[in-house]
Order: C-alpha cells, then structure tokens, then sequence
C-alpha cells in the first residue's frame, strides 16, 4: 500500500511523522517505508483481545486498559466477547490516529469509540499504568512495534524494569499484561519473569486467513 493515495500525516509526541494511506477500501499507517498497520493485517490484534479475555475467565465486571488504538482491532474484539458490565479504558497519545477513525476510517470503526463500556483518553498508557494500584484485570499493550519500538523512543519505557514493575502493581490480583510484538523478542520472556509476573510466549497468525508471517503475544499473569 505504500505510494498510494495520502489521506493524513500526523506526528506522534517525542516522535517521528506517521502517514495514513489508502488504496481503496483499504487503509495502511506507514512511517517512512515502514507499513505498522494496516486494514488487510489484523488477526493478531484481533488475538490479543480476545485470547486474554479467555484467559481472564469470566471474570465480574472486568476491567481492561488498551494502548494504544491504532486501527481498533483490539478494542473491537474486546467489545465483542465482554459483556455489558465490562470497562475498557483505551489510550491513545496520538490525537489525529483518532480523528482518522471517527473520520475517513468511520466505516471500520463501527461505532466503537462511542460504545458506552469504552473509555477514551488522548494521552500516554504510561500515565494511566503509573497512575492505577490493583486497578485493571488487564492491560493489554499494542504500543509502537513491541518491546523493540520506532515510533518514539519514549515508549521504550513501557517495556524497562521499572515499566513492567508499574504494570504489575496496576493489576488486580490474577490480572494479565498482554504485549503484542511483530517479532519475538530473545530476552523478554525472562525480564517478564525476572519482574515477578507468570509468562506465557505465544506465536499468532498475523492473517486471518493463517497464511504469512507470525506476531508474538507475551501473556504475563500477575500471582
């Protein structure tokens, strides 16, 4: 998709130029050459929501925290298998990915952002993460591209010692932090369990249809 049709450009804080492109029906997030979402591509965000759901178990009135948005993939997924008692707080940093979704991708977007579980905030997971003792049976982080990011090296963080710590301490007991990665990451796995947390690396299919390369989700269960 990359050299068609440019619809938007948006800068992320601290960070470098997104573009959002569309050839068609179909739309594409690139920075520079880099294609980091797309409409064609969602399957393994479309697992992260829903294979942590399974995992939290049916859980009363649960209570998840997305980073970011993106193209929506995660929340709508989430949407669809929690009940009506359920709270999903989302964080987005960058304010025209959400302009793009209530705009030229309203079509895609179904209405969720307006759904009355969901929670919008235009600012950093970071500051929510920090922000919550015991607060979420959930976060679920789709932020830059995995633990190794582009976009800002801000996000970085997230993925340190002491961002891995905030996260334990802002779940619930049992609750899950899921990281989805476009490719694994040699050490993660053991710096999950070095920060305290049960972890489970899983390979997904980046297709729906199976086909194509994997994404890794790490499911790290707070005890």
């Amino acid at each position: 998709m990359i050299g068609d049709e440019l619809i938007g450009t948006a800068r992320v804080p601290d960070g470098v130029e997104l573009q959002l492109v569309r050839n068609g029906a179909d739309f594409a997030i690139i920075l520079d050459r880099n294609e980091l979402m797309s409409t064609d591509i969602c399957a393994s965000e479309e697992a992260l929501a829903t294979m942590t759901c399974e995992q939290l178990g049916g859980r009363p009135a649960p209570e998840l925290l997305i980073g970011g948005y993106g193209m929506g993939f995660t929340l709508r997924a989430a949407l669809a298998v929690l009940g009506a008692d359920a709270s999903v707080t989302v964080a987005e940093i960058v304010p025209e990915i959400i302009q793009w979704a209530r705009g030229p991708m309203r079509d895609l977007t179904g209405g969720c952002l307006d759904d009355p579980r969901v929670v919008l905030v235009n600012d950093d997971v970071a500051m929510l993460i920090h922000a919550a003792r015991d607060g979420y049976d959930a976060i679920l982080l789709d932020v830059d591209n995995g633990p190794e990011g582009l976009t800002r090296r801000l996000n970085d963080h997230l993925y340190s010692k002491r961002g891995l710590q905030a996260a334990k301490a802002a779940l619930k007991p049992g609750g899950i932090l899921a990281i989805w990665s476009a490719t694994p990451e040699g050490t993660f796995t053991t710096e999950l369990a070095e920060a305290g947390f049960v972890v489970d690396e899983v390979e997904v299919k980046a297709y729906t249809h199976g086909k194509g390369h994997d994404h890794v989700i790490w499911f790290a269960r707070k005890a």
